[in-house]
């Protein structure tokens, strides 16, 4: 699972080198996102401990999504696959 949440998050970053400026809020949000995302695999990958998971990721991805459906419709399938990834992963 974790290979699809690191291609997940690799077609995302595509996207939004090729979507135009994202406003600043938005990027905040995404480089926390990220951030914890990441922190995450390398906790996992470290621990080898398949069952670590912050609350709330797939929660903040799917807010995320709904705010980029608005201003940005070509990002949001991006971050709602996210989304769905981490929530299936129980995260």
């Amino acid at each position: 699972m974790d290979n699809d949440l690191k291609a997940s998050l690799k077609a995302l970053h595509a996207r939004l080198n090729h979507s135009g400026p994202v406003d600043e809020e938005l990027q905040d949000l995404l480089r926390q996102l990220d951030g914890d995302i990441r922190q995450l695999l390398e906790q996992r990958a470290a621990d080898g401990d398949e069952e670590m998971s912050p609350y709330g990721l797939a929660e903040r991805t799917q807010e995320i999504s709904a705010r980029f459906a608005v201003k940005h419709p070509t990002l949001e399938p991006a971050l709602r696959e996210l989304g769905s990834i981490l929530a299936n992963m129980g995260i």
